[in-house]
């Protein structure tokens, strides 16, 4: 796996996946500007990212099946990347509550430095009109670890009290489509059918 995201190791480890992680050394900064300046959607930025971690470790490590995944935060056609401290943690949160945000998944495996299959998924969470209070409970609670996701926020804890609504699938959400991941491995003999 071409990630360091614990979110997407777990995942995989959950489903009885074993694998290696070698986190791509890319500078995802440098694609997103790029992307943005060719007025790309975010959909297609997330693609773009997730096929250049592939690529680069499966160039590496050439015999190897290499899964490379991004995820983009997008709110009022704005991106949001990880917050980088607790100040802007809270920023994004003001920012988010009360509104629907999307996040664009793309997944791409690449076997000998090239793509064979890529995959994109868009769930839609709606976040609920939390006071103020619930917020500095939640940021209190939460901490530094709301600095390792996109969007402040984690699912699998207390970030799930956030919201009103939301749309696809958990493991997209997560940001790693397994599902489709899953049947692909299993289609290439990978995993046993």
């Amino acid at each position: 796996m071409a990630s360091g995201s614990a979110a997407r190791r777990g995942l995989l480890q959950q489903a009885g996946l074993i694998f290696d992680v070698i986190p791509a050394d890319i500078d995802e900064s440098i694609i997103k500007n790029q992307a943005a300046q060719d007025r790309l959607s975010a959909a297609h930025a997330a693609r773009i990212l997730a096929e250049a971690k592939a690529k680069m470790v499966s160039q590496a490590h050439p015999d190897c099946v290499v899964i490379g995944a991004d995820q983009i935060l997008v709110c009022d056609d704005i991106w949001f990347d990880k917050s980088k401290n607790m100040t802007e943690a809270r920023t994004h949160l003001q920012y988010l509550r009360g509104k629907t945000h999307a996040l664009e998944t793309s997944i791409c495996v690449c076997l000998d430095g090239a793509p064979i299959w890529q995959h994109h998924e868009t769930p839609l969470l709606t976040m609920r009109s939390f006071t103020d209070r619930f917020l500095q409970d939640y940021l209190d609670q939460e901490r530094e670890a709301l600095c390792t996701t996109v969007g402040a926020y984690r699912l699998e804890g207390l970030g799930i009290q956030l919201f009103d609504q939301i749309a696809g699938e958990h493991s997209a959400i997560l940001g790693l489509p397994l599902l489709p991941l899953l049947q692909f491995l299993r289609d290439q003999n990978v995993l046993p059918d």
